[in-house]
């Protein structure tokens, strides 16, 4: 018969290791506990946002990880170098996100509603990537609920105001 200890000991070595893991995994510049961000100021149709910009491969690798929520005037906007399909997912967020991609001219080519984050260790196997329908050059999060709030659909246009 197993006793109790004999039977968290492996329970609690196993936690650990995937633990240590899952911090192996993240690269070295998202661990840093603040992140600075550029901001800028954008509109999706008429609705104007303030927003944190990530236009450098540490920037979006740390994306929104371990901040809290965001009112619903403001986001993240992802800015690349050239149109492609990017996908995100919800590692160490705290909170859902609506996600927009969007061309090169503002125009809307891809959104998720209401996705979830991944923020236990054990998440971090089974955290999936949210992927595009098509190529974008920019990806806008904003905090759940935002996408409906605010009427926004498949025809919305995205305006660069300052980044």
């Amino acid at each position: 018969m197993t006793t109790r200890a004999q039977a968290l000991i492996p329970i609690s070595i196993a936690a650990v290791i995937i633990g240590v893991v899952g911090l192996m995994s993240i690269p070295e510049e998202s661990k840093l506990e603040s992140v600075e961000f550029p901001r800028g100021t954008i509109k999706v149709d008429d609705v104007p946002l303030e927003v944190q910009i990530a236009d450098n491969e540490p920037r979006r690798v740390r994306g929104l990880m371990f901040q809290d929520q965001l009112p619903y005037d403001q986001g993240m906007i992802f800015v690349f170098d050239e149109s492609g399909l990017y996908s995100l997912w919800m590692l160490n967020m705290q909170f859902s996100l609506d996600m927009m991609w969007f061309d090169e001219n503002g125009k809307m080519v891809h959104m998720e509603q209401d996705v979830p984050p991944c923020k236990a260790a054990l998440e971090i196997a089974t955290c999936q990537s949210v992927v595009p329908e098509n190529e974008a050059l920019y990806v806008l999060e904003v905090t759940a609920g935002f996408i409906e709030q605010n009427n926004i659909t498949k025809d919305s246009v995205l305006t660069i105001i300052s980044i």
